[in-house]
């Protein structure tokens, strides 16, 4: 096994192997373990010294070959395949945990602090980050290869989430470490996430939990979900979409109902009644520009005025009542957290990932920028020292099905109580 300071040592311990063995490799008992070596939370040959810092600076550092030359300095001389095996163990370790997070989280004894008399925002993005898919594998090695490996790159969206604690002027209030996490399963596995988070942080007691998004269908189809999983009373539910986009949407519908010398006023116009929370008079306002030029319903700009209208009318762009309260008008923090968790480290030129090492990269990101490493670390590594089994697959909740049939959804408490029904159960 290897420790931190790059030393490499030989033990013989005891092997403790599964109860039972299939004889068809490994099975889903899993491989066994060394009893004495877990305790000391030494995994795969390596101590959790060395996988704390190498996967910590596998996810600040742009690129495997930078970690390298940063251990070197340091005097830890691994070869490029061992810092990329140690990040990778450490990036299924942590979904590893994560998913055992969901199990108590489903099951209802899943602890949680103490929210009461808080005010926390959650906000919802999506990014981009290109896949690698291997259409062909490889046959062969060096001048004996007989078939080259093929594969195709697509981009796919990863999903991203924060969760703060405000502060009296509706920011995020300091001192606080916000949680960052990320999936590139889909929108129903970031939405189970979410409300696990909320519930870690007390958002059940907690006096208004704002969230904040733009007008992406799927963060909106799915939030009521979330509200009703934590139990939130309609009085502590704030959603509101993003005065960027809102504004955003304003000017595409201004496009070609007003001649550009006039442009730039009325926008102002509009803008200033949107941030009194008087959007039915800008509805009001663009539909009468759309009818005096005559443009039919299959007119582009009907689309922007059917978005406005649209969250409008759920509540979502009541800005004067979000800065009357103290609330965040806008979702700045994750659009932040999208460049800084994914774009600085996913997303690039020829910069491609395997779907598997792109997730575990995503949460140990958001581990380290949010400053929750050490802490969630320690976590882990008892985790995996009681069970090695790298299994980390989701098990999705059919939320349509929940809310179509208008089940009741038991909320979280922050006390341990009895199991929850499962949600493939429902499924």
């Amino acid at each position: 096994m290897r420790l931190l300071g790059g030393l490499l040592i030989y033990v013989m311990t005891v092997f403790c192997g599964p109860a039972r063995r299939t004889g068809c490799g490994r099975g889903k008992k899993g491989s066994g373990l060394y009893p004495e070596l877990a305790v000391l939370g030494i995994q795969e040959g390596k101590s959790p010294a060395l996988v704390r810092d190498v996967g910590r600076l596998t996810a600040l550092l742009p690129s495997y070959e930078a970690v390298q030359h940063e251990l070197a300095e340091r005097g830890l001389n691994l070869n490029i395949k061992e810092v990329h095996g140690i990040g990778q163990y450490a990036g299924q370790a942590a979904l590893t945990y994560r998913r055992r997070e969901l199990e108590l989280y489903r099951e209802g004894k899943l602890p949680a602090s103490n929210g009461c008399g808080k005010r926390f925002g959650a906000m919802i993005d999506g990014g981009r980050t290109k896949i690698r898919t291997t259409k062909r594998r490889q046959k062969g090695r060096g001048k004996t290869k007989t078939q080259k490996r093929r594969y195709q790159t697509a981009w796919r969206e990863p999903k991203q989430i924060i969760v703060f604690e405000l502060d009296e002027q509706g920011r995020m209030k300091k001192g606080t470490k916000p949680i960052l996490d990320g999936t590139f399963q889909g929108p129903d596995e970031i939405m189970e996430v979410l409300a696990m988070r909320l519930h870690q942080v007390g958002a059940a007691q907690a006096k208004v939990v704002a969230f904040r998004a733009d007008g992406a269908p799927w963060i909106w189809e799915r939030l009521e979900w979330v509200t009703k999983r934590l139990g939130l009373k309609k009085s502590q539910v704030s959603c509101g979409l993003d005065w960027c986009h809102a504004v955003h949407h304003v000017s595409l519908a201004l496009a070609s109902l007003v001649d550009e010398a006039d442009r730039k006023r009325v926008f102002k116009k509009l803008r200033k009644w949107l941030k009194r929370g008087a959007w039915r008079k800008v509805v009001r306002d663009l539909i009468d520009r759309m009818l005096d030029r005559g443009l039919d319903e299959n007119a582009p700009e009907w689309t922007e005025i059917n978005y406005l209208q649209h969250h409008g009318e759920a509540g979502h762009m009541d800005y004067a009542t979000f800065r009357r309260r103290k609330l965040p008008v806008g979702s700045g923090a994750i659009e932040s957290a999208i460049r800084r968790v994914i774009n600085l480290r996913l997303k690039g030129n020829s910069i491609f990932w395997k779907e598997e090492n792109a997730e575990g990269m995503l949460v140990l990101r958001g581990l380290v920028l949010s400053r929750r490493w050490k802490e969630t670390f320690a976590k882990i590594t008892a985790s995996m020292a009681r069970d090695r089994r790298l299994a980390w697959e989701w098990q999705s909740p059919d939320m349509a099905a929940e809310l179509k049939a208008d089940i009741d959804i038991k909320p979280q408490q922050p006390q341990s109580q009895p199991p929850l029904t499962p949600y493939d159960a429902a499924a």
